[in-house]
């Protein structure tokens, strides 16, 4: 019996031995919740961000994933799971995820990444002093918006008329509107802007962009129109419409164009608002960060079938060529 108990007391010691090593008695172990509409690849770039700073998940970090999964109806309640959890910091993708947190908690700290305009939302009252419990990386959609439209002008010069796809009820809406509005005039385009917010408003709006004309259109990101991505794609390719796009997602997917700032640069910026943090920064001394790196994506499948040449001032250009 003794020989039995001394053999399970060695392989019970064999086996927890690693684990030990892992754990790292003593050490802060920390708890991050991450909480986001769907997965996606950049998911990954804010885990290399963390890795680069020194931080590995099992020994000084766990990360605990809430996606919606198509769904933004629940992200209200995890965002409350996370909140349960009392994680450390909690980590949002988008506007969706982050009106949720913010709804959820004022006391966790919140680094928000990839959203449009955080002062219009209410996230912060600016970009330079957030004050609250919140702050990370904007998506710089104005920068985007307005480089977008010459690009696409510079593809279609002998296009007059702009159609713009949004949804008005998108805080962010406005601000991103009136840059695209003054960026079209100086190119000399009349534009018109049509309001999409559900599957049956943006049925009516495509409809009304086909009675209008427009040579060219541009699609304002927004989580209603994201949805329907597959259907805006399909209506530019049947009408023969050459189209801009703000998300790398809808070039990949049969889009002509689009602009977008580095997915991958702003969630390891995202890794370090964490680290900061983490070693005792609060949100409200760490500024809301713009993206400094953009991407410009061209499907040359889409142009050739659209009868679109690329020229070659937008090919040299060009981060990202799909085939």
């Amino acid at each position: 019996m003794r020989r039995i108990g001394l053999a399970v007391v060695l392989a019970l010691g064999l086996t927890l031995a690693p684990l030990a090593g892992n754990a790292q008695p003593g050490a802060k172990v920390y708890r991050i919740g991450y909480l986001a509409f769907a997965p996606r690849p950049a998911d990954d770039a804010f885990r290399w961000g963390l890795k680069d700073l020194g931080y590995v998940e099992g020994q000084n970090i766990t990360i605990t994933h809430r996606y919606a999964e198509g769904s933004g109806d629940t992200l209200h309640v995890l965002a409350q799971q996370l909140v349960t959890l009392k994680v450390d910091v909690l980590v949002t993708v988008g506007s969706p995820a982050t009106r949720a947190a913010q709804e959820a908690t004022k006391s966790i700290p919140i680094v928000m990444t990839n959203v449009g305009d955080p002062v219009a939302y209410g996230f912060v009252p600016s970009l330079a002093r957030p004050t609250g419990n919140i702050t990370g990386m904007a998506a710089g959609l104005l920068e985007t918006a307005s480089k977008g439209l010459q690009f696409i002008k510079e593809l279609v010069p002998t296009s007059t008329r702009l159609a713009i796809l949004a949804n008005r009820h998108n805080p962010g809406a406005a601000s991103t509107l009136k840059s695209m509005s003054e960026t079209a005039h100086n190119l000399g385009l009349t534009t018109l802007v049509y309001d999409a917010e559900s599957p049956a408003s943006l049925k009516t709006a495509l409809a009304a962009i086909i009675r209008g004309r427009a040579d060219i259109l541009s699609v304002i990101p927004d989580p209603a129109l994201q949805q329907q991505r597959a259907r805006i794609i399909e209506f530019a390719a049947t009408h023969r419409l050459p189209t801009m796009y703000m998300d790398r997602e809808s070039v990949l997917d049969g889009g002509l164009m689009a602009y977008d700032p580095s997915r991958e640069e702003m969630f390891r910026r995202t890794a370090r608002h964490v680290d900061k943090i983490l070693k005792g920064a609060t949100p409200a001394e760490l500024p809301v960060e713009q993206p400094t790196k953009f991407e410009l994506l061209v499907n040359l499948k889409t142009a050739k079938a659209l009868g679109l040449t690329i020229p070659q001032s937008i090919l040299v250009r060009a981060d990202e060529l799909i085939q």
